[in-house]
């Protein structure tokens, strides 16, 4: 595997020099490829050099950009089939979050019995300063409304798993990080639409209950799922009698869906009601995915390990996608739209760690919410983008902000690492488990 990479860094120069001269002709048909290449090449040929491996799949996100910049109609639709197809969006970002739930266990969220204010300093920050900071820079740089709405978006997200992985990293309050995490994540239902409504309201149409919806089925439901194959590895005889029944009616209801079924509770139910069916379908499915998946887990159990690079793909096609869609929008506002994510994600981090400090936590634990605060979960809000249809406007932010977030994380985590808490006695602060920073760096 490392001669191949190494292959792909020659050909990664190889398509600069090619590059170079297409720019020098003015020859389209030269450079843009060549554009390409090199992208690919690097994001393949970096896993050879060990100071840039922790940035590839960075990498493979800008080799996403650069594709869909140079050539957006191979990214919009495949023949008749349209990318951006709001149901292919709902299916992709479900397996990005069901990917994600995977890393995640049941046991997260009892660190709320020992973090119980940590937790508080976390969601109050978390919900507060990235989507104000949003707002302010969308008046600062006189954003298109929808783009603008976009930002808004992003901040008002939960963050997702790579701040865990990054506070790892740093050797932070890992504890406390996968608990905020967590409870975040379960809070967004309500906290986003309420944030998105208060701030972004007058931009696009937002619709609270049918956000928390779509909220709902592209996180909850999703997460939900990979939370019940953590249930099973430990589950009792007659807990498994009870799932084995429960398995048996989803799935028995899922069938009678669109046999004709939903057509006639649609025509006997509306609104609330239809909504909640609807929902309740929802988790029904993701209740059989969790046993589904758990009999497959069990049976190929390296299987977990390999959902990560599930959920990094779906993003990988969000971004393109995205990319794609709003590439004239790019065109015009993209060194902009990158600033304001340089801006919002440094206040994220300096605003995370210095409120929490001013509140009370220990430094440990502030630089975990530095990382909290100033990571935001793209993949939601790529998600909620797509299902709006609006990929190529309110998307438009996620695909900027997300690959500058991995490598300014990266960074700040990496220096952190290097200077670590000290006690007053001179002894370092251990800041969890190694368990649990096991778990969190699978």
């Amino acid at each position: 595997m490392e001669t191949i990479r190494k292959i792909f860094l020659i050909v990664a120069f190889l398509c600069l020099i090619l590059l170079l001269a297409g720019i020098s002709r003015g020859s389209g048909q030269l450079w843009q490829p060549a554009t390409v290449g090199l992208a690919l090449g690097l994001a393949i040929g970096i896993g050879a050099v060990p100071a840039l491996k922790g940035y590839q799949y960075t990498a493979w996100i800008i080799t996403a950009v650069v594709a869909a910049m140079m050539y957006p109609a191979a990214f919009l639709s495949w023949g008749e089939f349209d990318l951006r197809n709001s149901w292919l969006v709902l299916l992709v970002v479900q397996f990005v979050m069901f990917g994600m739930g995977i890393q995640m266990r049941i046991q997260d969220f009892t660190g709320l019995a020992t973090s119980g204010k940590g937790v508080l300093v976390g969601l109050l920050c978390q919900f507060s300063i990235m989507p104000v900071i949003g707002f302010l820079l969308t008046k600062a740089f006189s954003f298109d409304p929808e783009i603008a709405a976009g930002i808004i978006l992003i901040g008002a997200c939960s963050s997702g798993l790579a701040s865990n992985v990054m506070v790892y990293i740093a050797r932070a309050n890992l504890v406390l990080s996968v608990t905020v995490t967590a409870v975040a994540t379960l809070a967004a239902p309500f906290m986003t639409p309420f944030m998105m409504k208060l701030l972004a309201g007058t931009l696009v149409e937002i619709e609270f209950i049918g956000m928390m919806m779509q909220i709902i089925k592209i996180v909850i439901v999703p997460i939900g799922a990979a939370l019940l194959h953590d249930y099973l590895k430990r589950a009792s005889e007659k807990s498994w009698k009870a799932i084995k029944i429960i398995t048996a009616f989803s799935f028995v209801w899922l069938i009678m869906l669109p046999l004709g079924y939903w057509d006639f509770l649609a025509s006997n139910f509306s609104g609330a009601p239809l909504q909640s069916i609807e929902i309740l379908s929802f988790f029904l499915g993701a209740e059989v995915i969790g046993v589904v998946y758990h009999l497959l887990a069990s049976r190929f159990p390296k299987l977990d390990s390999f959902m990560p690079y599930v959920s990094m793909f779906g993003i990988v096609y969000f971004t393109t996608v995205t990319t794609a869609a709003g590439r004239e929008n790019l065109l015009q506002v993209g060194l902009l739209l990158f600033l304001a994510s340089v801006i919002h994600n440094t206040a994220g981090y300096f605003l995370g760690y210095w409120f929490s400090r001013a509140l009370g936590l220990d430094k440990n634990s502030a630089r975990s919410m530095a990382f909290e605060v100033g990571l935001q979960n793209g993949g939601m809000a790529s998600g909620l983008a797509g299902v709006m249809g609006k990929l190529g406007t309110v998307g438009l932010a996620a695909a900027v902000f997300s690959p500058w977030m991995n490598i300014s994380g990266s960074i700040l985590a990496n220096y952190w690492k290097k200077k670590p808490v000290v006690e007053k006695s001179g002894k370092k602060i251990k800041s969890t488990s190694a368990a649990m920073a096991k778990a969190t760096a699978k």
